[in-house]
């Protein structure tokens, strides 16, 4: 009689574990919060650099300490050292332009008045009609947003510059974090193999597609933000456009949004180079945007990022600006990443539920 009673208790023990196991894993996620960026960082370094890992402990016969530790020694060579410098360099040039903006030296109205003046007529009419030409209110508006967007970088650049405590807690995580997932990665990607309760099959589905995504949405889209923001930023210095590094590391930025994020910046500087009278540095900026910018977005992104997450243009463009708006800088990486599960599970769901047949 016991006997049989057996399967119903750890039945029952199994379903009274369940909601401990829910609470004590909130509470977890409640305390890696504030860290999550540098955390996810970490991973994603820990997942870049597993090849690199793999091949020095081949050749120190096994030894994955220090086949770690070269490793991270590498990151921060490669990766770390680079970044601080031109942040340092970002920060100093972000606080020359706003004091610029602060004293008067760099007025941004005389760029919109000059716009504005060189508008046809017919348009001036048109914008009266329908009340976008109170200038003065517009020039205020544009003015205080510039100035507090110019301050705003150059606090940010300046903190992360002088390596602000906050700035280094979370590289220490980051590199701390990854030290141990590159040299145990493989044990800890096992355990959580083993915690998910999904068919063998369907756990390398999804483990297969979320590091493909991670690679290439990383890989993809920091090697095209760097390479059109450095593009840009060329064409501006020379063109003789001030604050060259800082529309640079701008048009980067905005790079991580497929087809429209470099143009957001270089499109309303040709404008003004044509209403201003300044022509063949207009057609030059257009043509180098066009011809060069856009082109290593077209070629670079679809081989890079598409081409590996499978995920059409508009799906990632959607999802990055969507991660971006709800997770920071950070959604570049997590909006696509959701989107890309997001159809595999649904994938896994409909062949389940076609007994298994696959389209």
């Amino acid at each position: 009689m016991d006997r049989i009673n057996e399967p119903a208790a750890v039945a029952s023990k199994n379903r009274a574990l369940l909601p401990l196991l829910v609470l004590v894993t909130l509470a977890l996620v409640c305390i890696l919060l504030p860290f999550y960026g540098a955390i996810m960082w970490g991973a994603i370094i820990a997942l870049l650099f597993a090849p690199v890992y793999r091949r020095l402990r081949l050749r120190l016969k096994g030894r994955s300490t220090q086949a770690a530790l070269l490793t991270l020694l590498l990151v921060l060579v490669i990766l770390i050292l680079p970044f601080a410098v031109l942040t340092a360099a970002l920060a100093q040039e972000a606080a020359q332009v706003y004091q610029r903006l602060q004293s008067g030296e760099l007025n941004p109205s005389q760029y919109f008045r000059g716009v504005f003046n060189a508008l046809p007529d017919w348009l001036t009419a048109l914008l009266d009609r329908v009340g976008l030409v109170d200038f003065a209110a517009l020039q205020r508006r544009l003015s205080a947003a510039l100035a507090q967007g110019s301050q705003f970088l150059a606090t940010q650049a300046l903190g992360i510059g002088q390596f602000t405590f906050e700035f280094v807690t979370s590289l220490f995580i980051t590199l701390y974090l990854a030290f141990y997932l590159i040299r145990d990665g493989d044990s800890v990607a096992r355990a959580m193999r083993d915690a998910v309760p999904l068919a063998p099959e369907h756990k390398k589905e999804l483990i297969s597609k979320f590091n493909t995504v991670i690679r290439a949405t990383v890989k993809g889209n920091l090697l095209v933000a760097v390479i059109q923001g450095a593009l840009g930023g060329l064409a501006f210095w020379v063109l003789g456009v001030g604050g060259a590094l800082l529309w640079a590391a701008l048009m980067a930025f905005l790079s991580l949004l497929p087809s429209i994020g470099a143009g957001l910046v270089w499109v309303p500087v040709a404008i003004y180079f044509f209403v201003t009278g300044a022509i063949w540095q207009a057609v030059a900026l257009c043509a180098w945007g066009v011809l060069v910018i856009g082109l290593i977005d077209n070629l670079l992104r679809p081989i890079l990022v598409g081409k590996d997450t499978r995920l059409p243009d508009y799906v990632v463009m959607i999802t990055t600006l969507g991660g971006m708006v709800v997770f920071g800088i950070n959604g570049f990486v997590i909006g696509p990443a959701i989107a890309a599960m997001f159809l595999a599970v649904w994938h896994i769901y409909i062949a389940t539920r076609n007994g298994g047949k696959r389209h």
